[in-house]
């Protein structure tokens, strides 16, 4: 079976972009002209995506008058927070529209290229809740790292200098039950209230991709995706 069915977390509101962007979702950030949210769609299309739930909240009528039921030949549900829940909370929300064992998950201000395919098959061979795609990365700061005994995770560290480690690139295989059963609240953190508590358990992989990777969440590589893109999506 194919896995064809994705959420996209587009519920940002770029904080830390309001110099750059204003009034908009953080996931509408343009491009070279083009809504970084596009850029997301176009890649999970060629990747094989069929339906895609786009877990919104600030602002999300724009991005409906952009998407609205279908987009690039992809059908478009929106899972819509009444009010902020949260990564966790926006998630669980999003897992509800969807109909497939297993989803796609990928935070809307991020940007990593990885096959489909061979994700989703790791996923499989590994029997994991929950699959990650890590990259490797140097002289960074600005996000925590992921330590691996093989493919397992073994522990989420907080952000610090690093000279090299693996990060998390925001990009996810999750059983659409991962949530099931654990009395979780409406609004939580996906981050500190699932992923830190159930790390020990051992059900999580990472899956290691070279792939290009960029996250739009300040300026200084907001404007390095200008650059970049041109020259990706020719």
């Amino acid at each position: 079976m194919k896995l064809e069915e994705a959420i996209i977390l587009a519920g940002g509101m770029g904080t830390r972009l309001k110099g750059v962007i204003s009034d908009i979702p953080k996931p509408l950030a343009p491009v070279n002209g083009l809504p970084f949210l596009t850029y997301l769609i176009k890649f999970l299309k060629k990747e094989g995506i069929k339906h895609i739930v786009l877990s919104v909240g600030y602002k999300w009528e724009m991005i409906k008058e952009i998407y609205g039921d279908s987009f690039e030949g992809i059908d478009i549900s929106y899972a819509v927070e009444k009010e902020p829940l949260g990564t966790g909370g926006g998630i669980a929300l999003a897992l509800k529209e969807t109909t497939q064992d297993d989803i796609l998950i990928l935070n809307g201000d991020s940007f990593i290229d990885f096959d489909l395919k061979s994700f989703y098959d790791f996923h499989k061979k590994e029997n994991a809740a929950l699959s990650f795609v890590l990259k490797e990365m140097n002289d960074f700061e600005r996000y925590g790292s992921v330590e691996v005994k093989g493919n397992k995770i073994i522990e989420f560290r907080e952000k610090k200098h690093i000279d090299k480690g693996l990060i998390n690139a925001g990009a996810y295989i999750g059983k659409r039950n991962i949530f099931d059963g654990l009395n979780l609240p409406d609004k939580f953190s996906f981050e500190q209230d699932y992923l830190e508590k159930k790390v020990k358990e051992g059900l999580f992989f990472g899956y290691k991709t070279k792939g290009y990777f960029i996250d739009i969440g300040i300026p200084e590589d907001y404007n390095k995706a200008e650059i970049d893109f041109k020259e990706i999506w020719k």
